[in-house]
């Protein structure tokens, strides 16, 4: 089965290529020779082309004497076109499983054509690099040094760049060892790598061996190509490429005719866009590298250069390699020496340079080639020679190799530029398109050059787009500013930019649809055009109105984090007034069908826009520096893991949804690492951190994010439990014994007693007043004196909003706060009691234990008949005492918190035990409607009994606050889910027991009640030892009355048993009882086993995150329980509605800084971050492996010196020997002047010196 569906996959794979390869054979053509033209070396049998005479349809024409006129063969003229039968996947016999693809076509087959089938239909990535690699073809050895220059440099270079090859794409010369190298690349690179080098062998069709396996009119899917004796150089297809172009000129067996369109391919290319749907900033950088060479080549190499494209010759490597290298390095192209009698020299004219190259061309090549062919394109070359760079990899070595490439681009790149483009553009260009941020720090970025924004700014859209964090952290601390950058119009771009097929993109797409509606339709996937080109096109040539706006994004986010958070970018849009969410949709859209005023503003949050651009998408590296740049570290830091961990629930690829999780607590534990340097500096300061109201993430603070973000190990932090337990405790001291609480909650004068220890707000505010500020000379504004006083913040109303208290004038900025009147000691002291959530807990679990108490009491006891004789007068009290709950519920639901009623309650649902007080409270209502009636009053009872127990169990969450009990709640709740999946296997194998056991004993039993009961009920009881032995075995008395007739058993009366075949019943019962009491029940142990110990391990850090929870609910509650809280809401609605005073307490211990207060708070938040990556910075630079890589690279500068020194040493040689030719030389003139008597000398010759004192001179 498994065979034939693998069969049934890859054939439906197969048919999808052929459909999607169909037209090849109607636009790609292939040539065939239909003229004979005779070779005279055949004696008439071969036509020029290498094809026998029988292959051909007509005969050139001849004259009267039988003499050819046509004798020379051109493809062009001799040879005809007909729809190619070559073309589609390809399969190496014996080699490995990947297929390549090939295509067989006609010279003149347009490039666009080829390079849009090989990038879309093919799926090859687009090129950052194409490196053409010409010559070094037939079976001459090739030497050792080029083969390590194509394998450590090369190939190396290109797996760095993302670089296309092009060669022959045969099993022989240079062709043979690209594949070779390639293949060795990619087994070593990883198997995710991106950057991975795309090998393309362009190759004459007439010239491969074994080619009639790849002719298939339909196309080959794949073709079976059989390669013998692969050890050797052959004419085969090498396996190690991706693609094949064999080109077709109508020859069999002559090479060459694959040179025109690889130049008119390489060409084109050289025209193209790098980057993703071409949204580079620069041209496909292509390089023709010349090895060896036939003189043939010196005509291509002509014809490349006059088209601007750059080579890179070889020296050394033999052929016309080193006949330009000879040509371009040693003929000098100064004026020549004078003649003896002149006084003014002239020039040597351009015949002598003629002469020179002659001269060279008459020592490289035999004296049978066409001379002045050669002469004439050598003289061509020679003035493109800026064009040229000679490498001398024997010497130089490979490892540089990708920096020669980038310097002969370069080259090439200033020769085509503008005069007013600054010259380290294109070098800057090339090295982010390449990602080589090691070149730009080096030879760009080393302080010589003062680099402008208008420089700057392509290269960074390059660089975000096509993911490149190093170049963006470059260009920003090279004179990019981001402010200046970054504008909405171009943020908008940055989504639009995002992926095809990535999660980011379906939403985006999903909201995009939901806007325009459905008169008009997005673009999405399916109707996304294939070709990359195409798609940029149509998304430029899109209304503004239909593209992905920040409507789209502010979408995504609040289906993100719309929880905890404000909608992003409402204020931008003009939408920050309007709650409703269908009203903002068609303002939206009538804004966007309009002028986009907004577009063109800068982006006043840039670097947290970015980062929330980069976390969508799941960038690690570019998120982390954006997250450096931003500011409200810990904040940024949990919004993230927020972000990463909502994306990973709706993420279906397992490998990205592992990569989001891992990133998300990756910021967790930086903002617990943030925060924990925050809490060492000062206590206070980091307590207002945590509760300060963030203006940069919609109105949300840490505690919130942290928790929506299931921040655990956040909360875990000494810190955080430190402000959750102030919280707790309000102004009463945290060691204060549980005892105390209880004896003054019923009797409340003690309060004003010392009994319960207070602290003292204005001794300890005083005391801090004191100290010097760390920021400044003094503290005007009282920031950061006070540990807050709760009771404050929690119950301030609007009647004190004339006279603000010393904190919160604080909190909002002023300057010189005003004093509020203090209270009398009576009010202040009843209101630190009362008023701290502890007390309000306090008062719930008593009131709730009375609940529970009334409620089991009219079950049990005071439960009337329905009306008129009943209820009784406690189960009226009941009511009204679930009547109050209610009231409480609906008020947390709906009236806390500024966010819409329909995210409050969805966050409500989202808490198990609000489900459980929902449950509750359906199920009292529906017992309370039921035994009002007669007819349904013990349906009614019933429904409350089972009430009761899910009121009860309720009971678990209040003991959550305990440090003891609450880790333990985790771990029955967890355990649960271990129950359900031992259920499931439970029922699996009582059910095959108890359907077999039961048809084994009774052959006939209509009766489904004692089915059921034996079936599922028996069994079940046999797992805890209740096995009714008389009646499973026959040998045992058993005294039920039973019958086998059949009318009695339909009846209702007990069938007998069955007695052949009971010993079979009885080995199931052992086999049954051996699984579950031993196997099944031993699961389950280890099950639980586990589990426990994995929450034990992490208890702490469980408890003290759900006790927020708790800690929360109290915090908002007011301080009289049910039933009597009624009286609270009273006094809200009366304040709320009548009196119209606000609440302050809306929000959960909020504080929202303004001014000086807010921007003291973000500094001093930012230094502590810096502080922080500075010590990691340090810790990581003292690492091995960070002291292996400084001494790896100070070693290759000391090998690259000695590379230079050697090079030096050459130079020298060569010196020493033009310096000696000189002197010989120079001697004989004198020797020759001496004999002569024509000429006397004034003086005698000179006498020689030693260049260098001996040592023994030089020691004296």
């Amino acid at each position: 089965m498994k065979d034939s569906g693998e069969a049934t996959g890859a054939a439906e794979k197969i048919s999808k290529s052929e459909k999607d390869q169909s037209w090849i054979p109607k636009i790609i053509k292939k040539r065939v020779c239909t003229t004979f033209v005779e070779d005279s070396f055949s004696n008439g049998r071969l036509c020029q082309c290498g094809g026998s005479r029988d292959a051909h349809t007509s005969v050139a024409l001849g004259d009267y004497f039988s003499t050819a006129i046509v004798n020379h063969w051109d493809s062009a003229q001799h040879s005809s076109e007909y729809p190619t039968d070559a073309f589609g996947e390809l399969q190496f016999a014996g080699a490995s499983k990947r297929h390549s693809y090939f295509l067989r076509m006609s010279w003149d087959t347009l490039p666009s054509m080829v390079y849009t089938l090989m990038t879309t239909h093919w799926g090859l990535s687009a090129p950052n690099l194409v490196v053409s690699v010409v010559g070094g073809e037939g079976r001459a050895k090739v030497k050792t040094w080029v083969r390590e220059v194509l394998r450590q440099g090369l190939v190396k270079a290109s797996q760095s760049t993302g670089a296309w090859i092009l060669t022959a794409g045969l099993r022989e010369g240079v062709g043979r060892c690209v594949g070779e190298a390639v293949r060795d690349h990619a087994t070593a690179a990883s198997s995710v790598s991106l950057n991975k080098v795309v090998a393309v062998g362009i190759a004459p069709w007439g010239l491969v061996y074994n080619r009639d396996q790849l002719v298939n009119p339909q196309g080959s899917f794949p073709a079976k190509y059989y390669v013998q004796n692969s050890s050797r150089d052959s004419c085969c297809l090498d396996n190690n490429y991706q693609a094949f172009l064999l080109v077709d000129d109508g020859s069999v067996g002559r090479r060459g005719g694959e040179t025109g369109f690889r130049a008119k391919l390489e060409d084109y290319i050289s025209h193209q866009r790098t980057g993703i749907w071409a949204s580079g900033s620069i041209d496909i950088p292509v390089l023709c590298m010349l090895i060896s060479g036939e003189p043939s080549m010196l005509e291509r190499v002509d014809l490349s250069l006059k088209t601007s494209m750059p080579w890179l010759v070889l020296a050394g490597s033999g052929g016309i390699a080193d006949f330009l290298s000879d040509l371009l390095e040693n003929l000098s192209s100064a004026p020549a020496a004078q003649s003896p009698g002149e006084g003014d020299g002239e020039a040597v004219p351009s015949v002598d340079l003629k002469e020179k190259v002659a001269e060279r061309v008459r020592k490289y090549f035999s004296p049978d080639a066409e001379m002045d062919k050669l002469v004439e394109q050598a003289l061509s070359i020679y003035q493109n020679k800026d064009l040229i760079t000679i490498y001398h990899g024997e010497q130089e070595g490979p490892n540089d190799f990708d920096t020669v490439l980038l310097k002969t681009l370069v080259g090439a790149s200033k020769q085509r530029a503008s005069v007013n483009a600054s010259p380290y553009n294109e070098e800057l260009k090339l090295a982010v398109t390449w990602n080589r941020v090691d070149i730009a720090k080096s030879e760009l970025f080393n302080g010589d050059i003062q680099w402008r924004y208008d420089d700057l700014e392509d290269s960074m859209t390059d660089a975000l787009i096509n993911d490149k964090p190093q170049f963006v952290r470059l260009f920003t601390e090279n004179g990019l500013n981001i402010l200046d950058y970054l504008t909405y119009d171009r943020l908008e771009s940055l989504y639009r930019s995002v992926a095809d097929g990535t999660l980011l993109y379906q939403l985006l797409q999903r909201h995009l649809v939901l806007r325009l509606g459905s008169t008009t339709t997005a673009p999405t996937s399916a109707s996304v055009p294939q070709s990359p080109t195409k798609l940029i096109e149509s998304k430029q040539s899109n209304e503004p109105a239909q593209q992905v706006t920040l409507f789209e994004v502010s979408g995504v986010l609040e289906l993100l984090i719309g929880d905890v958070c404000q909608p992003f970018y409402y204020e931008v849009l003009g939408l920050h007034n309007i709650s409703s969410k269908r009203r903002a949709l068609k303002r939206a859209s009538k804004l966007l069908c309009g002028e986009c005023v907004y577009r063109d503003r800068r982006c006043v949050y840039p670097w947290t826009s970015l980062f929330i651009w980069a976390v969508l998408q799941n960038r690690s590296e570019m998120a982390i520096f954006f997250w450096e740049m931003a500011g409200e570290s810990v904040l940024s830091a949990l919004s993230g893991c927020k972000l990463l961990r909502e994306l990973s629930k709706l993420e279906v690829e397992t490998e990205t949804k592992l990569s989001m999780k891992e990133l998300a607590q990756r910021f967790e534990n930086l903002a617990h690492d943030i925060f924990s340097s925050c809490y060492r500096s000062n206590e206070n300061r980091s307590f207002t951190l945590l509760i300060r109201k963030s203006v940069v993430w919609g109105g949300t603070t840490c505690l919130q994010m942290g928790m929506g973000a299931d921040a655990r190990l956040f909360f875990s932090h000494d810190g955080v439990q430190s402000l959750l337990s102030q919280i707790w405790w309000g102004d009463m001291k945290r060691n204060t014994e549980v005892w105390k609480l209880l004896l003054t909650f019923f009797c409340p004068l003690l309060c004003y007693t010392d009994l319960i220890p207070f602290r003292e707000q204005e001794d300890h505010q005083e005391e801090e007043e004191g100290k010097p500020y760390e920021d400044g000379p003094g503290r005007n504004d009282n920031y950061g004196t006070t540990v807050f006083s709760f009771s404050d913040i929690k119950h301030i109303e609007a009647e004190t909003q004339g006279t603000l208290s010393p904190r919160t004038a604080s909190i909002r900025g002023l300057g010189q706060p005003l004093k509020p009147p203090r209270r009398p000691f009576i009010v202040s002291r009843w209101r630190q009691f009362w008023f701290a959530p502890v007390t309000s807990f306090l008062g719930n679990v008593l009131m709730y234990f009375l609940f529970l108490v009334l409620f089991a009491y009219v079950l049990l006891v005071d439960f009337k008949p329905p009306p008129p004789a009943g209820p009784a007068i406690t189960e009226y009290v009941l009511y009204f005492w679930v009547f109050t709950i209610v009231c409480e519920e609906i008020r947390e639901t709906f009236f806390l918190g500024s966010t819409t009623w329909r995210q409050r309650l969805r966050v409500y649902i989202q808490d198990v035990w609000n489900k459980c007080d929902l449950t509750a409270i359906i199920l009292f209502i529906i017992g309370l409607v039921c035994r009002m009636f007669d007819w349904s009053y013990g349906f009614g009872r019933d429904v409350l009994c089972v009430d009761y127990m899910v009121f009860t169990l309720r009971l678990i969450h209040i003991f959550a606050i305990h440090k003891q009990l609450g880790p333990k709640i985790i771990i029955v709740g967890k355990m649960m889910k271990d129950v359900f999946f031992f259920l499931f296997f439970l029922g699996v194998w009582l059910m095959a027991y108890g359907v077999a056991n039961q048809a084994l004993i009774y052959s006939y039993d209509p009766s489904l009640n004692r089915i059921f009961r034996r079936v599922f009920y028996r069994p079940y009881l046999h797992i805890f030892g209740q096995i009714p032995v008389e009646e499973m075995d026959v040998g045992k008395e058993w005294d039920m009355p039973c019958t086998d007739n059949v009318t009695l058993i339909d009846g209702g009366a007990e069938p007998c048993r069955t007695l052949y075949s009971n010993w079979l019943v009885v080995i199931l019962l052992v086999v049954y009882l051996l699984v579950t009491n031993i196997l099944l029940i031993n699961l389950l142990i280890a099950m639980f086993s586990y589990t426990f110990s994995e929450v034990q391990a992490n208890s702490d850090i469980y408890w003290k995150f759900q006790r927020y929870n708790l800690i929360v609910q109290y915090h908002s509650r007011p301080s009289l329980a049910p039933p009597f809280i009624i009286l609270s809401h009273i006094n809200l609605f009366i304040k709320r509605n009548i009196r119209k005073v606000p609440s302050v307490k809306i929000h959960h211990f909020v504080l929202q800084l303004r001014g000086k207060a807010a921007n003291r708070l973000t500094t001093w938040e930012t230094i502590r971050k810096e502080d922080f990556l500075t010590a990691q910075s340090k810790i990581q630079k003292s690492s091995d492996s960070e002291r292996l890589k400084r001494i790896s690279v100070k070693v290759d500068g000391v090998v690259k010196h000695l590379t230079e020194s050697r090079d030096f040493d050459h130079r020298l040689r060569a010196l020493e020997t033009e310096m000696e030719y000189c002197s010989n030389a120079l001697s004989w003139i004198v020797d020759t002047l001496a004999q002569g008597s024509t000429f006397k000398p004034p003086r005698p010759p000179p006498t020689s010196r030693d260049a260098f004192p001996s040592s023994s001179s030089s020691s004296t």
